[in-house]
């Protein structure tokens, strides 16, 4: 991760610039085929006006000896580069040149700030350092940047210059900020960078035909995710070695990679056979398999310059609905062509009676041992990659870990079995479950610690928030208290009873291409009362487009997250995520009197389903509202706010009571009030 050229501000000016360009040349030509001329121009006047501001730097006498300054800038995770990068006085300048432009586009503000807020992320060397984002549209008419504050963020707001007056504009910001630490340029440069993707980024990367290493760099994460990689691979390997049967289970946190490791793990090169995969990746997850499809699309249909349609088209056997593979597969002998099948929290595959239900009767399976049979079905050799999520079951019919438990032992007993420790013992990321209550002697068990991913890469300020909620969620509120003080200081969480704070939060955190949205539980019907009623949001049976602009459209569109006018339920959201969520907590799960109670709203009222400790028929139904809000407090990837409404005494379904002991526990888990 380096700099095409760079050098210290004193030196820059005694080079000639067809010394700069023919470095910047060479740098460029290592990585692309050809060097468009537009290019060449645009480095030659951006050559031209910083040699101006240097000069006019060193008139204003501000003491540049210490300057340093780095052309083109690689940032692996927007797989682009900076233009200029000018280190000095302790600040950071970032510089996006628009060659030639009269104006000064939404885009490329977002662009720019996008690059700063992963310096300040991801970037060593730049990590509390004050980074000032400057637009450079040389033909831009001037814009006195008088109306900026100093924001308390890393990043500040973005200025505005063209060819004539950046040095105003870098000299009127040294004087608005303290002398910071001094920078050594070539530190700068080799610093690390260690970014975290969205799985739309990694899976965009993935099909584009990259290799997901350069944009995911996180330490713990990294190494944690290549040691599950390289163990499931070893699997593969022996299969196809041996001519054996083997399935995989993959566990982890919450936001620990799952399904970025199982897309990396289909999708290798080494397992492909005549530029054919070998493997295909499931999900029962409609609305993730919807996103990824869009989003994958859309980057298709721009890089290759296809239609809508056609980009579609290509990109629908990436990412595959485990409901439609069955159905493919069901009722015949038909032997797959795919020797690995990945599928994506597999723990909520659903039960034989389920499958039955749903099928009229054609299928009386669960979906664990009918992906068994089609897999079985090999002559040779055959994995399956489980991903199990803990404690995400949020659907009436889905299995859970203990029936692939039951039928491996039941019926495929031949099959080899790879298992994380926390499948045996139980653990907060499984939800407590185990695959085998008992170890069945019939069965070859493989235990690794490398198939357990405990580090949240979603969540990449705060690897223990998946503890934390689960503590939380559990009533232990001195141990919640004591983990949120201690390990999640970096994440801000903070809690509300003004609606308003929310937006108003939220809206300052939308910079750059950050999204922003607002959650809530699907039993959360109350809050229609305040115009967001979960019924009409977005829900796991809305369609491609819906979801699509949701979590992808520009925050001007009214239907992106970004607008927040939409509200996303657990099952719109599950296996995705957002920058920073807003999280509303209606009284479908409410404190009472120390403990958890559940209610569901039918008509006119809240319909009681039952209170913590109570072992009674609807246990699976307090379960799935549990999960409903582990899910949703674990959706931000770098923070979240939490609305509790105040109530009304006027309205039996929204009174006071219903909330007020809800607001203060969350408070007494450490959650700060905004």
């Amino acid at each position: 991760m380096t700099a095409f050229y760079y050098s210290k501000f004193r030196e820059h000016n005694k080079i000639p610039n067809s010394e700069i360009i023919g470095a910047l040349t060479i740098a460029y030509g290592k990585n692309h085929l050809d060097l468009k001329k537009q290019l060449t121009k645009s480095w030659e006047e951006t050559i031209k006006i910083i040699k101006d501001l240097i000069d006019d730097l060193a008139l204003k006498r501000i003491d540049i000896s210490k300057w340093g300054i780095l052309y083109e800038y690689w940032i692996p995770r927007r797989t682009k580069r900076i233009d200029i990068v000018i280190l000095g006085n302790g600040l950071i300048f970032i510089i996006e040149v628009k060659y030639n432009s009269t104006c000064y586009n939404t885009a490329d503000i977002a662009q720019l700030e996008d690059y700063c807020l992963d310096l300040r992320d991801f970037h060593s060397e730049s990590r509390n350092q004050i980074i000032i984002p400057i637009l450079l549209s040389t033909e831009a008419p001037t814009v006195l940047n008088d109306q900026l504050i100093k924001i308390d963020d890393c990043v500040q707001e973005v200025r505005f210059a063209n060819a004539k007056n950046l040095s105003d504009v870098i000299s009127k910001s040294i004087c608005e900020f303290d002398f910071g630490k001094e920078y050594d340029l070539q530190n700068w440069n080799l610093s690390e960078y260690l970014p975290t993707p969205t799985i739309i980024e990694a899976a965009q990367s993935l099909y584009s035909g990259q290799s997901v290493t350069e944009i995911s760099r996180n330490h713990a994460g990294a190494e944690n995710l290549s040691a599950t990689t390289t163990c499931v691979l070893n699997a593969i390997k022996e299969a196809q070695i041996t001519n054996s049967k083997i399935i995989c289970f993959i566990t982890g946190v919450p936001g620990a990679g799952k399904t970025l490791a199982g897309l990396n793990i289909v999708h290798n090169r080494e397992f492909q056979n005549d530029d054919n995969e070998i493997g295909v990746f499931l999900s029962g997850n409609g609305p993730l398999v919807k996103v990824l499809s869009e989003a994958l699309s859309r980057d298709f249909s721009k890089r290759q310059d296809a239609n809508k349609k056609e980009a579609r088209r290509k990109v629908n056997t990436f990412i595959q609905n485990v409901h439609e593979y069955i159905d493919l597969y069901h009722g015949n002998a038909k032997i797959p062509i795919d020797k690995v099948l990945v599928y994506d929290e597999a723990q909520r595959a659903w039960t034989k009676e389920h499958k039955t239900k749903k099928s009229s009767g054609a299928i009386t399976e669960s979906e664990p041992e009918i992906l068994l049979s089609i897999m079985n079905r090999s002559k040779d050799w055959s994995v399956i990659i489980a991903l199990i999520g803990g404690g995400q079951e949020i659907n009436t019919g889905e299995a859970g870990l203990r029936e692939w438990g039951k039928t491996i032992e039941a019926k495929f007993s031949d099959w080899k079995v790879y298992i994380s420790p926390q499948l045996i013992y139980g653990d907060h990321s499984t939800g407590n479950m185990k695959l085998f209550e008992i170890m069945p002697p019939n069965v070859e068990i493989f235990e690794s610690n490398d198939l357990h991913l405990n580090v949240t890469i979603r969540s990449y300020k705060a690897k223990d928030l998946s503890e934390w909620v689960s503590l939380l969620l559990d009533g232990r509120v001195e141990e919640s208290r004591r983990l949120f003080n201690e390990n999640l200081i970096h994440y801000p969480i903070f809690i509300t009873r003004d609606l308003n704070t929310v937006k108003i939060w939220l809206q300052k955190k939308a910079r750059g291409t950050r999204r922003i949205g607002i959650v809530a539980s699907s039993g959360g019907r109350r809050l229609r009362a305040y115009g967001y009623d979960p019924y009409y949001g977005l829900r796991g049976n809305s369609n491609q487009d819906e979801l699509g602009a949701w979590f992808l459209n520009p925050s001007n569109d009214v239907r992106s997250s970004n607008f927040l006018e939409i509200i996303a339920t657990e099952f719109a959201i599950q296996g995705l995520e957002l920058d920073w969520t807003g999280l509303f907590w209606d009284a479908d799960l409410r404190r009472t009197n120390d403990q958890w109670e559940f209610k569901q709203f039918r008509g006119t009222r809240w319909i009681r389903v039952g209170k913590t400790g109570e072992s009674v028929e609807n246990n699976q139904k307090m379960q799935f509202i549990i999960n409903k809000y582990r899910v949703l407090l674990t959706r931000a990837r770098e923070g979240l706010i939490i609305w509790v409404p105040k109530g009304d005494l006027n309205d039996q379904t929204r009174l006071p009571k219903f909330y007020d002991e809800t607001f203060e526990y969350l408070v007494s888990c450490g959650i700060k009030i905004l």
